[in-house]
């Protein structure tokens, strides 16, 4: 008798998925020529490099590298000129560093829900939230898909807002053939370890203003002017800057990611194709709007519904016994003790709790033969999810 794995049967499958990150000589060549420039910190020549080459990439006039993502989402919200007590309209289905950068710099953070067909933000629920004291919105990228940029884009302009991308996620996404990061007032990227382009940790604020790019500059290098002597500070800044090798490091992801993100994109409609014929298993809904998506992560929905009632996070753990890497995703931002309550959303909830299931962007790049053991493993758990103890 077929038992599923994780009550001791065996898994769908035991090799491996393709290891992240991905690196070789070419990597191994710039970081040793950073090693031997004697230039580990500021002033070498890869930090610029990549600068350059990474607005370019991202359609944007400016780029500029820091420690960290949510490095990148507090510089950038002070050069922006928000102020302690300024309100920003911020996902309930995000990364906690959305909110937890706004707190930080004394801004009060409130939560717009999600659109329940692609699990970014509700344009319409954040129209709802503005009010006398609401400076801007951070629409987020999750996964690597675009949020409806024309639909915020309008509403910034309605309500003359400011708008923060958050793209952490969305390494060369687009929307409408523009590039995520360049289309609000600034953008932020993500290089942590598991980012489609990486160097283990590192951020990066993009934008196509002159003023706001001078002040990261600024704010990323402790308060120093771009131009002037070293010890001379005319702002208040934090050391979020960035190493030599890191940037090294993302000279090289960077020249190898249009090859990767095409090989994204050819598994995830291997995917589609596959999950969408499984009853209770439904891909995220396409937008002809978003010219390029990131792939990040595969999301999909599971309705436990057509699985005997199992509850979503017994799924995933039932999909990963088989050898599948998956998670469940994140939990609603108020739902953290630490961060500002909220009314329950609807479909943050049904998102978090009930629906979304997570596989990350490596598994894209594997054989169509190796991304089909994933259907195979959901219907193995499908035959037998009235077995799997609750």
């Amino acid at each position: 008798m077929e038992l599923p794995a994780i009550l001791g049967g065996e898994p769908i499958r035991r090799k491996p998925y393709p290891s992240w990150p991905i690196y070789g000589g070419r990597e191994e060549e710039l970081l040793l020529e950073a090693l031997k420039s004697g230039r580990w910190s500021v002033g070498g020549r890869f930090q610029e490099e990549f600068e350059r080459r990474f607005a370019e990439f991202q359609h944007a006039k400016h780029a500029l590298l820091c420690s960290s993502g949510t490095a990148a989402l507090k510089i950038a919200l002070r050069a922006m000129g928000l102020e302690p007590g300024d309100e920003v309209i911020v996902p309930a289905y995000t990364f906690l560093a959305t909110a937890t950068s706004a707190l930080d710099l004394g801004l009060r953070v409130v939560y717009a829900d999600i659109d329940p067909e692609t699990y970014t933000i509700d344009p319409e629920s954040a129209r709802r939230l503005v009010g006398e004291k609401t400076r801007a919105i951070i629409p987020v990228h999750i996964a690597g898909r675009p949020a409806d940029m024309d639909a915020i884009m309008e509403l910034a302009e309605e309500r003359s807002l400011l708008v923060l991308e958050d793209a952490a996620q969305a390494h060369g996404a687009e929307w409408r053939g523009r590039r995520v990061g360049a289309i609000g007032d600034a953008g932020i990227f993500s290089f942590y370890q598991s980012k489609n382009i990486t160097c283990g940790e590192g951020g990066a604020v993009t934008t196509n203003s002159d003023e706001i790019a001078e002040k990261v500059w600024s704010l990323r290098n402790v308060g120093r002017p771009r131009r002037g002597p070293w010890y001379e500070h005319r702002i208040y800044g934090w050391n979020y800057r960035i190493t030599e090798f890191q940037a090294a490091i993302l000279i090289a992801q960077l020249e190898r990611a249009p090859e990767l993100m095409d090989k994204r994109e050819r598994g995830a409609r291997i995917l589609d194709k596959l999950l969408s014929e499984i009853e209770g298993i439904t891909p995220l809904r396409h937008d002809s709007r978003v010219t390029r998506h990131a792939y990040h992560l595969y999301i999909f929905k599971y309705d436990s519904r057509e699985f005997s009632s199992l509850p979503k996070q017994r799924f995933v753990e039932a999909l990963s016994a088989e050898g599948i890497p998956c998670n469940a995703g994140y939990r609603p931002l108020y739902s953290y003790p630490f961060l500002p309550p909220s009314k329950p959303l609807p479909n943050t909830e049904k998102a978090s709790y009930e629906e979304a299931v997570w596989i990350p962007q490596y598994v894209l790049l594997a054989d169509e033969e190796d991304l089909e053991d994933i259907p195979r493993a959901i219907e193995k758990i499908k035959r037998n999810a009235d077995k799997i103890p609750r």
